[in-house]
């Protein structure tokens, strides 16, 4: 499997990104203005998707694609 920037382990196989990563918090949270606007995926049998924007890949834990490799973070 090819090099993708960032790589999330999920367990469900709808997902979305905004590209925001891991700024979250504060009481002026604006998730459109830290990354881009929220996109929603459906992994398919390949068993990952990539976001269009940012190309972070979703893995679904357990999945064709899941091979031990990334730690378990659910989304």
């Amino acid at each position: 499997m090819e090099q993708v920037p960032e790589t999330t382990i999920v367990d469900t196989p709808r997902v979305w990104c905004d590209g925001a990563g891991d700024i979250r918090g504060g009481e002026n949270y604006l998730p459109v203005s830290l990354g881009h606007p929220r996109v929603w995926m459906q992994i398919d049998e390949k068993g990952y998707a990539d976001c269009g924007y940012c190309d972070r890949r979703f893995i679904l834990q357990g999945g064709p694609a899941d091979d031990g490799n990334v730690p378990d973070v659910a989304a």
